[in-house]
């Protein structure tokens, strides 16, 4: 449980607060959205050890329902993770349906999209001209590793060797901090979600909320481990005041400083960052020197449209109206650097691929990942993967098919991820084409191939079909429990399976409607 509020290891005393950990209005009623609505979960504050993430073992498949299923043996955790995202989901909705041209600003950002990828060529061109002429020092890197010796390059020619860095996935998807590591350079993070996993030595686990697979009780055994805090004090406003005063020196005192991208702004050369703890302008504006990493993908064309995507993306992702801070980086402060760099990493290759292009158009929201049944009960760690969740198993393969080849079975394909995508990206629709992909490539194991092929023999001759459904429900109705739930039968772990019916659904309709239709009646 969490140690008193008034312990003498709270660093600013003032900023406890009573045992309700929402945040409120001017008068005194609970906010209505985003993060600062979420109740505490109750199970939050017990103890239990964190489910670890998924196998990595160099080329070889990834293992997600392994990891997936270590993350549900975690009752604590997986009730904590499915509550907290399908928290932000119910906001999302609220927040999407208080706005009455909710599906027009989808469309038209999926428009914008769709015509800036189709121009892409034209965009970066157009980009690369104003940023110079803005004064900034505008770079080119084919893939993470030419990223990673683009930035030490600049960062040894003006002599750092500390950096500081808001959250980025590309940089995540660069593998960036060890490659920094490796050349001498100290990266620190600075938003409070990405510096928990750098503490950790973990990845983040979700594009928005990088720590929501952890309790609070993990936070606190991990900087009771790494900055020396209680650890017993698992309030949630002592961990967050005590990450930010041992990171603050650094902040002051860092050569260098890095951001990501949410948008560039083509007709100005403007890199837009949106965060909710201003860590992007502490990283872009306190060190002499600013980096900030772009994919070629994050292009817009005007800074009119801006607006379409700046109303979407918060809400999608947390469900509030707007990002705290939305920073505009355009030119470098007098005595100051600026670069940009901007990355391919195999994204001109997927623009080339006809059924999976229109997944450049992810801006990088979460929300497919919110809704995702599979996501929120098995946790991000679990799919080995810089992206992970429903917009991760139509990425991830782009980079590489073989380790990546069961990402994309481990999905209900609901469509919910498609149904909340701000961009309109067919999501589930790729999941399927990945699938299909994945078999006739021989990508996936030869058991499972196995099975595919004698489905697909089954499934294409109705009669075949008929006499097989017929066969197995007489069967499943006299099988003991014992033959039906055994580690054969992956349907019957943690599920019951439906009742056998007496009777198909083809047969009751041959029975009850074929008949009278060929004699004229109405069916």
């Amino acid at each position: 449980m969490s140690a008193p509020q008034d312990d003498a290891r709270l660093l600013h005393p003032e900023v406890a607060k009573s045992s309700d950990e929402s945040a409120r209005g001017q008068d005194g009623r609970r906010l209505s959205h985003a993060e600062a609505a979420s109740r505490p979960i109750g199970a939050a504050a017990a103890r239990e050890a964190q489910p670890r993430g998924a196998k990595v073992k160099g080329n070889r498949p990834i293992d997600q329902a392994e990891a997936a299923e270590r993350f549900i043996a975690a009752p604590l955790h997986q009730a904590a993770h499915d509550a907290r995202l399908w928290d932000v989901r119910r906001k999302r909705d609220v927040a999407a349906h208080g706005i009455p041209e909710w599906e027009e600003l989808r469309d038209l950002a999926s428009r914008i999209k769709t015509h800036t990828l189709s121009h892409l060529d034209r965009y970066l061109e157009q980009f690369e001209a104003q940023a110079r002429a803005n004064g900034v020092h505008v770079h080119w890197a084919e893939d993470g590793a030419d990223h990673n010796r683009i930035v030490l390059g600049i960062l040894r020619d003006n002599g750092a060797r500390t950096l500081i860095k808001s959250k980025s996935m590309l940089t995540e998807e660069c593998g960036f901090r060890h490659a920094m590591a490796a050349g001498g350079i100290e990266v620190i993070e600075t938003d409070l979600g990405e510096r928990i996993q750098q503490l950790d030595d973990e990845d983040p686990s979700h594009v928005v909320m990088p720590a929501v697979h952890k309790t609070r009780a993990d936070v606190a055994e991990v900087f009771a481990r790494t900055l020396g805090t209680d650890a017993s004090n698992d309030d949630a406003h002592y961990l967050a005041e005590s990450q930010r005063e041992t990171t603050r020196p650094y902040i002051l005192e860092a050569d260098a400083g890095m951001t990501g991208c949410n948008f560039a702004v083509a007709e100005t050369g403007t890199v837009v960052t949106c965060t909710n703890e201003g860590n992007a302008d502490l990283s872009g504006n306190v060190p002499r020197l600013q980096i900030h990493s772009i994919g070629i993908e994050k292009l817009i064309p005007r800074t009119a449209d801006l607006g379409v995507f700046i109303r979407l993306l918060s809400r999608s992702a947390l469900g509030s109206p707007i990002t705290q801070y939305t920073s505009h980086f355009r030119a470098p402060r007098s005595g100051t650097e600026m670069h940009y760099v901007l990355v391919d990493n195999g994204r001109s290759e997927r623009l080339g691929m006809e059924e999976f292009w229109t997944s450049l158009k992810c801006i990088r929201c979460g929300a497919c990942m919110n809704t995702c049944p599979v996501y929120r009960r098995s946790g991000g760690l679990s799919y080995g993967a810089t992206y992970s969740g429903p917009i991760g198993l139509i990425i991830d393969p782009t980079f590489n098919k073989r380790k990546y080849s069961t990402l994309p079975f481990s999905s209900t394909m609901n469509g919910s991820c498609t149904n909340v995508c701000p961009v309109k990206i067919n999501i589930h629709e790729q999941i399927f084409a990945w699938r299909k992909v994945l078999s006739e490539e021989h990508e996936i194991p030869l058991v499972k191939r196995g099975m595919m092929k004698a489905a697909g023999q089954v499934l294409s001759r109705p009669a075949a079909y008929r006499a097989a459904i017929g066969a197995a429900d007489s069967v499943l109705r006299a099988m003991p429990r014992f033959a039906v739930y055994n580690p054969l039968n992956t349907w019957g772990k943690a599920r019951e399976m439906p009742e056998t019916p007496r009777e198909s659904f083809h047969a009751w309709y041959k029975r009850n409607r074929m008949g009278k239709a060929a004699e004229g009646e109405e069916p």
